[in-house]
């Protein structure tokens, strides 16, 4: 009887453990297309991000044919919310991409749940900073995965305080949806 409990503990434990649907790997790229939410950002050169080129939401990322992945995102120019369509190349290694924005940029996806986030790591070669991104399918996430992502940053050498939540940016950051000459970023 202690056996079978014991066998029963064990498969609950790593049931768990399995749920979390965290994939940093072998990635099924197919499964990242669809629509995203901005919900952090990240960087060593804190001005791209609050004020600067690298300030954008994401809105959809989708697969190309020849394996490269289309992202749609926004990004303010002169106090107006403008798209900013990215087609990022594949470097023919799992979950890396470049992209020519702000210089020259190297991507590469650090963990996703397809269901629920995607965490990207980018470093920018002209102007040497370092750009982390976490995305959600709903427009906000949980506290927990929050500061997964700070912990993350810091293992990457981005401090805590260049950590920007876009989710407190006001609820007007969002309507770019369906009226793109609002100010969003």
């Amino acid at each position: 009887m202690k056996l079978l409990l014991l066998c029963l503990g064990l498969t609950l434990v790593c049931a768990q453990e399995g749920n979390s649907g965290v994939v940093r790997s072998n990635f099924d790229i197919p499964e990242i297309t669809g629509e995203w939410f901005s919900i952090l950002l990240a960087s060593d050169d804190r001005e791209k991000i609050e004020n600067g080129s690298m300030r954008f939401f994401v809105e959809y990322i989708s697969l190309l044919e020849n394996s490269s992945l289309f992202i749609k995102m926004h990004t303010k120019v002169n106090g107006v919310c403008t798209e900013l369509p990215l087609t990022c190349d594949s470097t023919g290694e799992d979950g890396v991409y470049t992209v020519s924005y702000d210089g020259e940029n190297k991507f590469r996806i650090l963990q996703v749940n397809y269901s629920q986030h995607i965490i990207f790591y980018l470093e920018n070669f002209s102007d040497s900073f370092k750009l982390l991104e976490l995305y959600a399918r709903e427009p906000d996430t949980s506290p927990e995965l929050k500061n997964e992502f700070v912990e993350i940053c810091q293992k990457y050498g981005v401090v805590k305080e260049n950590v920007i939540d876009l989710t407190k940016v006001g609820k007007l950051s969002y309507l770019w949806l369906s009226l793109p000459e609002v100010p969003c970023c």
